[in-house]
């Protein structure tokens, strides 16, 4: 990681004589959570809120320029029309924030109509305006790679003072953004090489507090025979996170087999789950054996339980009893050693209210359920996932690995995902097709995702820093080789201190690495 400007940290060692003292301890919070993020959506994010606030301005935004193709974009955004602006990108050349990148200095605009640089271009798209701007270069180790820019004090002018204060930002901007950039070079470069924090037996990819809570459930119940629930939206894992215990079971040598329950026929599926025999209806010219058969030792996984008709709730009922069926068709019955692990997205209790679904089948199924968390509550995960899919699609569409810029994982980490993992896996081969294996870029990124409003820095702050907390002590252990003494040192913090931030966190060394 890069390490700070030595302007920045002068300037937070010795305060500013722009703001009063409750302001100035109000910034140094809000850049020290800023700084301690390893998530770039959130430190930009965090720039653009906290420039707002602090300065007491209507909107303000961080545009990072792209060298390439000379373009500034905005990676993030705060005031009323902030959501509509991500993403959307004009010449470097262009407008006020222009300027400053030319001429790498901060400056105040008190009437930006009178301007003949003033880009009107964003004013007319978003219906805001703007009547005065103030705006500094962000600059690092010399070189400028973007504006942060704060528009329309309230109430009042901004002063020349509130150049100094803004400089703090653009100074914050600029390292945190270069620090990212490092960040996801270096996933790049280590592919393969994660930790089993971030990597689990079953491919399970994230180091999120509450991923952790659902492996810890997961190693629960593996060495059991246990049926399982898992419930959760449409997209979270669940056939993953099956397969995962499957793999830590004692039956991970047998088979695991899985059927989607709801995208079948009644009568097909009580062919699929217990077979049939010749003859047992239309097109059965053979006997046919059934997953609960061909699963046998191992774990079947039944996903979508909550669509199966009547019938074969019935019979699957008998199944979990018993541990036997009978073939469609047939007339013996069929001993089975099947470990089931059921899924649904459906709310079951109101399905058995509303008289869709047995009692007595439901608490069969729910001796231990797992409640899978979607990725909006992930959100730390997601430049984990991120990588990973962009290395699978790459491979399958048999294109160069592309990089990601900075402005997309911003862009990706704050939409809500209704679509969950699956939305992001599918969000991400498309972008990888489209950047024709250069880098993604947010022109790339899906329109609804972009126009998206943000809400995470100001909704979920204190989830969002446990978790950025939380992965960059592992992060520091891991590079470390889990000594906790050389990990300290790293993150400029006390060795009981970090102690404490383990055990608060409950990480655990993985069992496969060397160190303290």
């Amino acid at each position: 990681m890069s390490t700070p400007d030595p302007s920045l940290s002068d300037a937070l060692k010795h305060g500013s004589p722009s703001l009063a003292g409750e302001s100035w301890n109000e910034l140094v919070d809000v850049l020290s959570m800023i700084m301690a993020s390893l998530d770039p959506g959130s430190v930009l994010n965090g720039i653009a809120q906290a420039a707002t606030k602090i300065m007491q301005a209507e909107a303000s935004s961080v545009l990072a320029l792209d060298k390439r193709r000379e373009k500034l974009v905005f990676s993030a955004a705060a005031g009323p029309v902030g959501a509509e602006l991500i993403g959307q990108e004009f010449d470097a050349k262009l407008g006020i924030a222009g300027r400053v990148i030319d001429r790498g200095v901060p400056e105040i605009v008190r009437d930006v109509a009178t301007d003949p640089k003033f880009f009107k271009g964003i004013d007319q798209k978003s219906a805001f305006v703007t009547r005065e701007m103030i705006a500094a270069p962000m600059i690092f180790r010399g070189e400028v790679i973007g504006v942060v820019e704060v528009i329309n004090r309230v109430g009042g002018d901004f002063a020349n003072t509130d150049l100094e204060t803004l400089s703090l930002f653009a100074a914050l901007a600029a390292s945190a953004l270069d620090n990212a950039c490092v960040h996801q070079r270096l996933k790049i470069e280590n592919e393969g090489l994660r930790t089993s924090s971030s990597l689990s037996k079953g491919g399970i990819i994230g180091q999120s507090e509450a991923l952790h809570d659902v492996l810890l459930l997961c190693e629960r119940v593996a060495k059991s025979t246990a049926t399982v629930l898992l419930l959760g939206e449409t997209g979270t894992g669940k056939e993953l996170t099956a397969r995962h215990i499957h793999d830590l079971s004692p039956r991970a040598d047998k088979p695991f087999i899985g059927i989607n329950c709801a995208a079948l026929s009644e009568t097909l599926l009580e062919s699929e789950l217990f077979g049939h025999e010749k003859g047992a209806f239309t097109g059965a010219v053979a006997k046919k054996l059934g997953r609960f058969e061909l699963a046998s030792g191992g774990s079947l996984f039944l996903d979508e339980i909550g669509d199966i008709s009547a019938a074969t709730q019935v019979k699957l009922l008998r199944v979990l009893q018993e541990k036997e069926f009978v073939r469609v068709g047939g007339t013996s019955t069929v001993a089975c050693d099947v470990r089931v692990i059921a899924a649904t997205n459906r709310d079951l209790k109101a399905a058995i209210a509303d008289g869709e679904f047995r009692e007595d089948l439901y608490y069969r199924l729910n001796v231990f359920p797992i409640h899978l968390p979607p990725l909006r509550q992930r959100r730390e995960d997601i430049s984990l996932l991120l990588q990973r899919f962009v290395d699978v699609s790459a491979k399958d569409l048999g294109v160069d690995v592309p990089t990601v810029s900075t402005e997309v994982v911003a862009l990706l980490t704050s939409h809500s995902w209704p679509g969950n993992i699956r939305e992001l896996q599918n969000v991400v081969e498309r972008m990888v097709l489209m950047c024709d294996g250069g880098e993604i870029l947010p022109m790339h990124v899906p329109r609804e995702i972009v126009g998206e409003a943000r809400e995470l820095i100001s909704s979920s702050m204190e989830t969002g820093l446990r978790g950025y907390e939380r992965a960059m002590i592992v992060q520091a252990l891991t590079e470390n080789g889990w000594n906790q003494t050389k990990a300290a040192k790293s993150l400029n913090i006390s060795r009981d201190n970090l102690r404490y931030r383990v055990k608060k966190y409950q990480i655990e060394k993985p069992e496969s690495e060397d160190g303290e």
